[in-house]
């Protein structure tokens, strides 16, 4: 799969045309459909980074990530994600609010903007990677498999600001300047300046970061001289951002205290140690001048990485969700659609669960194949390492396949342009069969097809099932709660997010791991009695229930509590202490009047 180094300015600007043109397709597809992704977004965390990116020009400071209108408590839930994604979304509403003087503009550019921004990096990141790969023929299959895989994913839909679009640019970006670090050493810089990025984004991206660390570990180990100048500046690199990323976005006060799902002392610590671990020993001729002193030097800053993990930091080896309430476990995480493991997703929906796996395995298998006809090569290795552990962290949770999925085209790509360059060769009846069958095998959306295709014959009425439509999403939905004064709102926690993105008031609800106080003091109320939840809400000073008939969550826990609040609601049984609005009856969401206890 070796292809020919990077041609001249012609093969960027070529590239550059390409991820531009399918960019264009993919939002004129998007602009025929009215954006209808930005009217009913169900992405709670894109909903919520918008929240976040409006307090953040409104005044709320840099290092303070409190959500203050969300959790229990008066304190406000402190979120575990990254200010880097916050600012250039919010550098686009500053812009286009500055020129069109409305904010609302602004944020709806931004909405569109920068998911189809990070779209065609992505595309150009893929042809690069592609081009380094396969050479000048794979780029027309890269083009078609890996923009429609990618347009599938959903993470560049219009109003996508949720992070995973960014993780899959930098892990894109660090694969690419791995291939090109022995090209050029300013790539292997750029690959530890992407693989700590990455990893301040969100921590999920651990094991991608740990498979382009190995990688580079390894080419030294057995490259030697050749590989130790981009080991060098890979360590160098991933030392020196670990430190900028820390004083940037962690404050002073905060530089003590070890978290294991966002960005602290932890990962700093240990990001620090290994960079500058391995530059040293990469950069020291008497560590690296034979195999045995590369391999006890590797092991012996592999020791040390080990040792601080074991002694300063053993709670984040555990498993990142043990901390989870066992209630929220059950009614909230289990229930979580990209975190469902394969086994879930194969019982619950078999159809999508072929279409995210086969063509990674398929992609395996080509890389598998080819590294045993024509041997060890870096290009090769590297790509199946990371699919194999985007194809692990999937079969955990789902989410993975976002990784996966869009790599796994590159492998595919060098595939189908073997059979077009054999059926332009030796054109005939069986060649094109071939390549028309390459091609089909190289799009999930065929096995995804396949599957239901199969599922239907062998049982029509699994097959006949639908995906419920998510209600209650709209801005209009919220049309009454946002002309009342603020307050605090008892909702699911599906609907949290929507919530304060449409309206001023306050939720004790939001699913997000670190809600515990928030979300258990809901879900007791919402499961529990008709006065237990009249407890919760006294507590919590509660003002409004707002009650979602169509919301899939709604449906779930009224099943799950056949007494409970929600349940009651749902058969139109208010408590005698909830007071419907009689504006809202009959619209999505009914709101109810918490009445005083007098």
């Amino acid at each position: 799969m070796a292809g020919p180094r990077l041609g001249g300015e012609s093969f960027w600007r070529g590239d550059v045309v390409k991820a531009i043109a399918a960019t264009l397709v993919v939002a004129a597809v998007a602009a025929v459909g009215g954006f209808k992704d930005l009217a009913g977004n169900a992405d709670n965390d894109s909903l919520l980074r918008l929240v976040e990116v409006r307090d953040l020009i409104a005044g709320q400071g840099w290092f303070d990530l409190h959500q203050y209108r969300m959790g229990a408590g008066g304190g406000g839930l402190l979120m575990h994600w990254s200010r880097l994604v916050d600012a250039p979304i919010a550098a686009i509403v500053l812009v286009v609010t500055s020129v069109t003087g409305s904010q609302a503009v602004g944020e709806t550019v931004a909405l569109i903007a920068w998911p189809f921004a990070l779209y065609a990096l992505s595309v150009y990141l893929l042809l690069r990677i592609g081009r380094l790969v396969g050479g000048e023929e794979t780029m027309f299959p890269l083009l078609v498999i890996g923009a429609t895989t990618l347009y599938y994913t959903g993470i560049f839909a219009p109003g996508a600001l949720d992070h995973h679009n960014v993780q899959l640019v930098l892990m894109l970006a660090m694969v690419l300047f791995l291939l090109r670090a022995g090209l050029h050493s300013r790539s292997a810089w750029l690959a530890g300046v992407s693989a700590v990025l990455m990893l301040a984004v969100g921590m999920e991206t651990v094991p991608y970061v740990a498979a382009g660390g190995i990688f580079v570990a390894g080419w030294f180990l057995v490259g030697g001289g050749e590989a130790a100048k981009a080991a060098a500046g890979f360590g160098a690199a991933f030392a020196a951002t670990s430190a900028a990323v820390f004083v940037a976005t962690v404050p002073s006060s905060e530089w003590a205290a070890a978290h294991c799902d966002a960005y602290s002392v932890a990962q700093f610590a240990i990001g620090a140690l290994a960079g500058a671990g391995l530059a040293i020993v990469a950069s020291t001729p008497a560590l690296g001048a034979t195999p045995a002193r590369r391999a006890a030097s590797l092991a012996v800053l592999g020791g040390a990485v080990a040792g601080l993990v074991l002694v300063y930091f053993p709670q984040c080896l555990g498993d990142p969700y043990a901390g989870l309430d066992p209630m929220l476990q059950s009614y909230w995480l289990d229930a979580v659609s990209e975190a469902q493991s394969l086994w879930r997703v194969l019982a619950a929906e078999p159809d999508a669960a072929v279409g995210q796996y086969a063509t990674v395995l398929v992609a395996l298998g080509l890389l598998a194949r080819r590294m045993l006809v024509r041997g060890l090569r870096r290009e090769e290795v590297l790509i199946a390492m990371v699919l194999v552990v985007a194809l692990l962290v999937s079969v955990w949770q789902v989410r993975g396949s976002r990784f996966s999925l869009p790599l796994a085209c590159v492998p595919l790509a060098v595939w189908v342009a073997g059979f077009r360059r054999h059926a332009e060769s030796a054109p005939g009846t069986a060649s094109s069969l071939k390549l028309v069958g390459a091609w089909l095998v190289s799009f999930h959306i065929t096995w995804t097809l396949a599957a239901s295709g199969i599922l239907y014959l062998v049982s029509p009425s699994e097959a006949g099932k639908q995906s419920p439509e998510e209600s209650c999403y709209e801005r209009s939905d919220y049309a009454e709660l946002a002309a009342m004064p603020a307050g605090n709102v008892l909702v699911i926690s599906n609907l949290g997010a929507p919530m304060l993105r449409y309206t001023p008031h306050h939720v004790l609800a939001g699913p997000y791991h670190r809600n515990m106080a928030g979300n258990l003091a809901a879900l007791e109320a919402f499961i529990g009695t008709p006065e237990k939840a009249r407890e919760v809400a006294q507590a919590n000073g509660i003002g409004l229930v707002a009650f979602c008939r169509g919301n899939t969550e709604t449906d779930f826990l009224a099943r799950r509590a056949p007494d409970g609040l929600l349940a009651n609601l749902l058969a139109g049984r208010a408590p005698d202490w909830l007071e419907i609005v009689p504006e809202s009856s009959g619209k999505p969401i009914e709101l109810y009047r918490v009445l005083p206890p007098w």
